[in-house]
């Protein structure tokens, strides 16, 4: 009985040593060529419309401005808040940066859950109204602000990233 326990174990661990969780190195190279990926494609959308790159349109204040964000819990805050007005803009544009931003934060998590930190769920914005009353009046502003503050945070989510963020 001992024997046919101590050689289940062994079976087990022989199989279980041949096992390699994936690198946290990886991970994080990963994020990094991804959000490369989705300020490339900002840069593709806002090129052929001649945009500013720093827009002033009052009333977009519930889009994440330029604060530095240093945790990973920070990041996906800010890429939830950000994924939620993509999809709320129903633009041709931005479905696929939405979509990236899915991935960014599943990475953010896999991050996260390397150095065991939990991520809180992450809340979107709090006032959906006042999202909707803004994209009804004026739907191409709400989707360049974005964009743009979307590349400056992503651009400042790069460099911490080479800083070893928090929890």
């Amino acid at each position: 009985m001992r024997c046919g326990s101590l050689c289940r174990f062994l079976w087990l661990w022989s199989c279980l040593s041949y096992i390699e969780a994936m690198p946290i190195q990886k991970v994080q190279d990963d994020t990094k060529i991804l959000i490369r990926t989705i300020i490339t494609r900002i840069n593709e959308i806002s090129q052929p419309q001649g945009v500013c790159s720093r827009p002033r349109v009052a009333g977009l204040d519930f889009i994440p401005g330029l604060q530095l964000v240093r945790t990973l819990s920070g990041m996906n805050q800010m890429l939830a808040i950000y994924q939620q007005i993509l999809t709320s803009l129903h633009s041709r544009n931005v479905v696929q940066i939405a979509n990236d931003l899915t991935n960014l934060r599943d990475l953010l998590h896999l991050l996260a859950s390397a150095k065991s930190c939990p991520l809180p769920r992450a809340r979107g914005l709090e006032n959906i109204k006042n999202l909707r009353d803004v994209l009804k009046a004026s739907a191409h502003s709400t989707e360049v602000v974005a964009l743009s503050r979307l590349r400056a945070a992503l651009q400042g989510m790069l460099r911490q990233l080479d800083r070893n963020p928090g929890c």
